[in-house]
């Protein structure tokens, strides 16, 4: 579903992505896990095709991120780190607007239907008909996770969708994540451990822009370890292949 060969991103002299490469497949929940400045960010704006890359290609459902950005783009959902909004819209006029801009449901009843179903699944129908400035972090957070679900995508790109959230709200987005996986390919950018080890099947490591790690938590954690030691220890410079706790 997501083909990643040879990714590259410079800035200037800064690499922040060096000849990074994967695919993953339909239906995978993967963590992207790394430091503050580690190149999830950068690998995530140029999957869904917000800013270029200086080379190497990314493909999505076999259209080319690039050469067939619109058909790429319209298998995707993506949730910021900081969602954008315009404040002075109800939270349903504000996903109407998602639907407009996305081509879906043009139908007025289906239309209606579908966003219904959206807040209904992300929890925010009670306050679908308020102002989007004046709701709480965690609503926002819901609304951001709900315009992402926007045309029921294929694949759901989530970056820091936790982040700023109170302990109870973490969980709830948890569960939103784990359920969204049942139905789409999910990709979930964090820094946060248990985080990625709590709704992912599969963990792709970076640390300054070069990818360290590609495996299930299970095997990259191996026995007797915790998925912290394992990422301390791929990040201090011990290869995969020697992460097993004896």
């Amino acid at each position: 579903m997501i083909q990643v060969s040879n990714l590259t991103k410079r800035y200037g002299e800064k690499v922040a992505l060096d000849n990074v490469s994967f695919s993953i497949d339909a239906g995978e929940v993967v963590g992207l896990l790394g430091l503050n400045g580690a190149g999830k960010t950068t690998t995530m704006n140029i999957i869904t095709g917000y800013i270029s890359a200086t080379s190497g290609t990314v493909s999505i459902g076999g259209y080319d991120i690039t050469s067939d950005g619109s058909k790429a783009k319209s298998l995707m959902g993506y949730m910021p780190e900081i969602p954008a909004f315009y404040p002075e819209l109800r939270v349903d006029e504000h996903l109407d607007y998602i639907c407009n801009l996305k081509g879906v449901y043009k139908g007025k009843e289906a239309r209606s239907a579908h966003i219904l179903d959206i807040c209904n699944r992300v929890g925010i129908t009670d306050v679908k008909r308020r102002m989007i400035r004046n709701l709480s972090k965690g609503y926002k957070q819901r609304v951001g996770f709900a315009q992402a679900l926007i045309g029921d995508p294929k694949v759901i790109i989530l970056d820091e969708p936790t982040a700023g959230l109170d302990p109870s709200q973490i969980v709830e987005m948890r569960k939103l994540v784990k359920t969204s996986g049942e139905e789409s390919t999910v990709v979930v950018s964090s820094h946060i451990l248990s985080e990625v080890q709590a709704v992912c099947n599969r963990v792709i490591v970076l640390n300054s822009g070069k990818l360290l790690a590609d495996d299930s938590p299970k095997n990259l954690i191996g026995d007797g370890a915790s998925l912290e030691e394992v990422f301390l220890r791929l990040i201090s410079g011990e290869s995969a292949a020697h992460l097993e706790v004896n």
